[in-house]
């Protein structure tokens, strides 16, 4: 069945998931991907008499390794509009962003060069994840 999940705690290993009005309780042994479950993921489980008996991701978690950025246009933002913290907003580092935009008002724009060596660092391959982790195209 696909459901999604309501809530998850690390440290009992345990969670709720939600088909319809139902609610359905697991453990980690029976989830069956690597990433440790979240809450709101979309989910396919297995239940026999109202426990599940595998559960695992659907939809775009199973996706998660694949590129979905550009590594070439973010190191391009990165060098040419680098004091706005343009590439940072593009990877998905929005709080960074907005801190590069502060440190660039605050130094009267020598934050620029906080954005230009971060797109340096994008061009050269260094920077090569997004604030998800997935890697660059």
């Amino acid at each position: 069945m696909l459901g999604h999940i309501e809530s998850y705690d690390a440290e009992t290993q345990t969670g709720v998931v939600k088909h319809q009005d139902q609610f359905f309780e697991f453990h980690i042994d029976q989830w069956s991907d690597e990433t440790p479950p979240q809450a709101g993921d979309d989910v396919d489980f297995d239940h026999d008499e109202g426990r599940v008996t595998e559960i695992g991701p659907v939809g775009e978690y199973l996706a998660r390794a694949l590129p979905v950025k550009s590594r070439m246009l973010a190191a391009f933002l990165g060098v040419v509009f680098g004091a706005a913290g343009l590439h940072r907003f593009y990877l998905g580092y929005y709080a960074i962003g907005a801190l590069q935009i502060i440190v660039t008002f605050l130094t009267g724009g020598f934050g620029v060069m906080w954005g230009f060596f971060e797109g340096v660092l994008l061009f050269a391959g260094h920077i090569n994840k997004d604030a998800k982790g997935r890697p660059l195209k």
